[in-house]
């Protein structure tokens, strides 16, 4: 059998309850399957960042050291098929596509009851010498000049909010404000953002470990842009959203302790779609990740209410109106 991917967990909470999620235990039922369990969320959902952080870690679980050091995922690229359920385990069955000299892909699949909801295809690498260029960072206000979205948590008066103010594993920073309660000043699809890890991530977790979580905390951010570009907000009535697809691309060394600026926007929207790409810097300014995703961003129309399979299930204000769940944003719902 297949040992799981070594995650060692956080002693902060609630990192550590992401952590802890994230690490695979042995599936009974094959070589090269682990099967995982979920966080809690008001959506009824999985979150959709959840699975593919843990498919990238069942990915690395296949692959052997061969001395010349360990392959660090470069790429990944997942389609979300169907909305799994918190409370029913998850199994990540890995193919074994390719080991060249330099490079190795593995195919996961993630799925419930025999039905895949998600599957992604992720690409290793060995580390190589190669020419270091790079755009550079763009000059922002920093991280400490800036509100932390925990603190807006803290001063709403609903479930939700409480629940966020509790399990939110990561704290984010708002260049141009977020857009929680109420829309951006002007609609434009384009924002910049601090994320951070709330705890600290174990010395002993490895750059594996590291590009994992953060494949796990941007899928709660990705569609900000594309909501901003419509003049849309996380409360906007009768909103419908999900994930269709993530590729993401690993370039340096990820330090989820850190502060890592998000610098995001959204070029496109039609037919219900919208497409979403970030640029992630470290707080010295080293471009470390590049992400793109599309989403499906819906609102009710005179033909349609937008209550779909993909509806999100939002709570409801004391005035009546929908709060989705700011974490899971682009989760994988149905």
């Amino acid at each position: 059998m297949t040992r799981p991917y070594p995650v060692p967990a956080a002693s902060d909470e609630p990192l550590g309850s992401v952590t802890r999620v994230l690490a695979l235990e042995e599936a009974a039922d094959g070589e090269d399957a682990f099967t995982g369990a979920s966080l809690p969320q008001h959506s009824g959902r999985v979150y959709g960042g959840q699975v593919v952080a843990q498919g990238l870690l069942a990915a690395a679980a296949t692959l052997i050291d061969d001395g010349d050091g360990p392959r660090l995922p470069h790429s990944v690229h997942a389609y979300f098929m169907r909305g799994g359920r918190p409370e029913q385990p998850i199994r990540f069955g890995v193919e074994r596509m390719h080991d060249g000299r330099s490079f190795s892909q593995r195919r996961t699949t993630a799925s419930q009851d025999g039905a895949a909801i998600l599957t992604m295809v992720s690409s290793f690498q060995e580390t190589q010498e190669g020419a270091e260029v790079q755009l550079p960072a763009p000059q922002v206000p920093r991280p400490e000049e800036l509100v932390s979205a925990l603190e807006i948590f803290r001063t709403i008066d609903h479930p939700v909010a409480r629940f966020l103010g509790r399990t939110a594993a990561f704290d984010l920073r708002h260049v141009e404000g977020s857009i929680y309660l109420h829309p951006g000043g002007h609609a434009e699809g384009r924002q910049h953002l601090w994320a951070r890890a709330r705890g600290r991530v174990p010395q002993e977790a490895t750059q594996v470990v590291h590009r994992a979580l953060l494949a796990y905390m941007c899928d709660q951010v990705m569609l900000e842009p594309a909501l901003r570009s419509q003049g849309l907000f996380w409360r906007s009535e009768g909103m419908s959203l999900a994930t269709l697809d993530h590729a993401q691309w690993f370039h340096r060394d990820v330090d989820v302790n850190d502060w890592l600026l998000f610098v995001q926007d959204s070029p496109t929207s039609q037919g219900g779609r919208s497409m979403a790409r970030a640029e992630v810097f470290d707080a010295s300014g080293r471009l470390v990740s590049t992400i793109a995703q599309e989403g499906m961003v819906r609102m009710p129309t005179a033909t349609s209410c937008g209550h779909g399979r993909w509806a999100v299930r939002a709570a409801e204000g004391e005035d009546g109106s929908p709060i989705p769940d700011p974490q899971v944003p682009a989760a994988h719902r149905g």
